[in-house]
């Protein structure tokens, strides 16, 4: 441990200026490399400053690996690092290079909002060079108030700007010396101008790279995250648009399109026109869509579309799934065709909700390329395990009177009821009513001729205009 270096008070009992040579000297003498803490103690008019954890080149270790370890050694780890542990004495700085790369951009930004160390001393140490006594001017601060530092410990100046963006190799403007030796020749002011030098050295090159740093918003990669912003909040808008646009036309049961969607088209189809109308309204949705959309990104083809309106089912099918709530219900299937002219079942949920009413919600229209009774029944539940559904929860089944699916035998319905033997078979009432009054009309001869007379009637007055205006007067 060092002898403590002593100061007297003066008559106000304060501590008084005393030379930065001095306690110099006394860190020199007692050969300390850094100092961790210094601590101070009065005693008898005197103040006594310690110094604790620190490194000497004078103690002598037993060998060169105990001595290593009480070396400074420069964090290498790609963990956070502590801004907060940054030296701000440049002359004990860890050379920027030595840090982990992925931590030097934050190190330099940390060091440029803390601004250059400008220490305000009352008075500077003098050294004497060639037989005369000189010391560094505070008044170079004003000069070079961006980028000049004064280390007290080494009792030298140096670059800001050419520290934090060192290269290697660097001869020019000083080379090493104001980046990390250090420049003590106060009697060469003019070095300080010739450091700076031209629109293309070394330092001015470092200050622009510094500039650009502090500047994030109009670097390269906030340009992209902006742009990236822009695009997202319109592409949302767009989607947003269009979900609206098809909701409507889902909901009202309207056609999507027109045979003829060309810009010159009176007539482009509901879901343009009706987009169209919904953007002359809304200032915020015309910006973004139709012509003033990007040409690949207009969410208005028929894919995109179709993907909507799937995922409009999707999202009401797990609607009707969780009112349904892991309850009982009953299935009613029927065949259902339309224009695509292909084979489809219709299958339609009826159960009873969390306020007792009774709901039927049709669940899906399921394509099916054979009407045998194995098709049939591998197709529902195959359709059930989708939404995480079982027969083994269904209560009811109502079908139409054909054989494939009322057979006692081989029927849907006695293969559904094999799954579960609680379900009962019901027989669909509309078409109860329709074999009914077929059955009455074949065996009655007046209601026949009745239901004939009343169809030729119908076909007669609805041939012509004129005979239905005449039927209404009538």
């Amino acid at each position: 441990m060092a002898a403590p270096f002593k100061v007297k008070l003066d008559a106000r009992g304060s501590i008084p200026t005393c030379s930065i040579s001095d306690y110099l000297k006394w860190r020199l003498k007692a050969k300390i490399k850094r100092v961790d803490c210094l601590s101070f103690l009065q005693v008898n008019g005197e103040v006594l400053f310690k110094v604790s954890n620190s490194s000497s080149i004078a103690q002598n270790q037993p060998n060169g690996e105990e001595n290593a370890n009480h070396l400074e050694v420069p964090s290498h780890s790609s963990q956070e690092f502590d801004s907060s542990s940054l030296k701000v004495d440049p002359g004990e700085r860890t050379q920027i290079l030595e840090f982990h790369p992925n931590h030097c951009d934050a190190i330099r930004r940390a060091y440029l909002q803390k601004k250059p160390c400008q220490p305000l001393l009352r008075e500077f140490p003098q050294t004497n060079i060639f037989g005369d006594v000189r010391r560094f001017n505070h008044k170079w601060f004003d000069e070079f108030p961006n980028w000049l530092e004064y280390s007290i410990s080494k009792d030298a100046t140096f670059c800001l700007y050419c520290y934090l963006f060192k290269q290697n190799n660097n001869l020019q403007g000083g080379g090493e010396t104001f980046s990390s030796v250090g420049f003590r020749s106060w009697y060469k002011k003019a070095s300080l101008q010739t450091h700076v030098g031209g629109h293309t050295s070394i330092h001015n090159q470092s200050k622009r790279k510094c500039e650009d740093l502090m500047r994030q918003q109009q670097s390269i990669h906030a340009s992209f995250e902006k742009q990236f912003n822009q695009d997202k909040h319109g592409y949302q808008i767009r989607l947003a648009a269009s979900i609206d646009v098809e909701r409507l036309l889902v909901k009202q049961g309207l056609a999507f399109r027109d045979h003829d969607e060309s810009k010159l088209s009176l007539n482009r189809g509901n879901f343009l026109e009706i987009l169209s109308f919904y953007a002359q309204k809304c200032d915020e949705v015309r910006k973004f869509v139709l012509e003033n959309a990007p040409q690949n990104d207009q969410m208005t083809c028929p894919k995109i579309q179709k993907d909507i309106v799937i995922a409009c089912k999707i999202e009401t099918i797990k609607g009707i799934i969780k009112k349904l709530n892991g309850d009982y219900f009953s299935l009613l299937v029927d065949e259902s065709f339309d224009v695509s002219r292909k084979e489809q079942m219709a299958v339609v949920l009826r159960y009873v909700d969390r306020r007792g009413f009774v709901m039927e919600r049709l669940l899906d229209i399921v394509h099916v390329k054979n009407t045998n009774v194995l098709s049939l029944k591998e197709a529902i539940v195959n359709l059930l395990s989708q939404h995480s559904l079982s027969l083994s929860y269904v209560r009811g089944q109502c079908y139409d009177g054909a054989s494939n699916m009322q057979g006692d035998i081989n029927g849907l319905k006695m293969l559904i009821k094999k799954e579960s033997r609680s379900v009962y078979s019901i027989h669909c009432f509309a078409h109860q009513l329709q074999l009914t009054l077929v059955g009455v009309a074949k065996r009655c001869l007046q209601v026949g001729e009745l239901v004939h007379l009343v169809s030729n009637m119908f076909n007669v007055l609805a041939a012509s205009y004129k005979r239905m205006d005449g039927y209404r007067e009538s």
